[in-house]
């Protein structure tokens, strides 16, 4: 299922981390059997579209003093998706895996700061695959139950 997911154009990282935070508490309010919340984010770390926009709202500017044309400079962007990985990582009983599939070579290392923000754990691969990132996650899910 992974290889059918899309990949390429827009990527609301910081609203991912939101969304998966909100779902993850919202999950604990419901059904009290739950112990912790595993997030795990599979990203190559190039957020391009703002939490604003994302939450169907215009980007405005003059948040932004790197802003050209109207859109968010990069800063921004990392800054926005670094505040929302240390939002993981204050609330009690959540986890966070942070798979990294950027290519090192053209790298930002933005995955690996927000695995560091969001007091999570941390994996590169090399080559992305559906084994592969099941097996972080069951790794990682082994964990958080003991």
């Amino acid at each position: 299922r992974l290889e059918a997911m899309p990949c390429g154009g827009g990527s609301p990282l910081a609203h991912a981390l939101m969304m998966a935070a909100q779902v993850g508490l919202n999950t604990m309010k419901v059904k009290q059997d739950v112990g912790r919340v595993v997030v795990v984010c599979v990203t190559d770390g190039r957020a391009n579209i703002p939490l604003e926009l994302s939450e169907e709202n215009k980007f405005t500017p003059s948040t932004d003093s790197e802003s050209k044309d109207g859109m968010p400079s990069r800063n921004f962007l990392k800054d926005e998706v670094l505040a929302c990985s240390k939002k993981l990582a204050s609330l009690s009983d959540f986890d966070f895996v942070c798979i990294d599939t950027e290519d090192t070579f053209v790298g930002t290392g933005i995955a690996k700061e927000m695995a560091i923000a969001a007091q999570g754990k941390y994996f590169h691969l090399d080559k992305t695959d559906s084994g592969s990132v099941a097996d972080i996650t069951k790794q990682n899910l082994r964990r958080a139950e003991k």
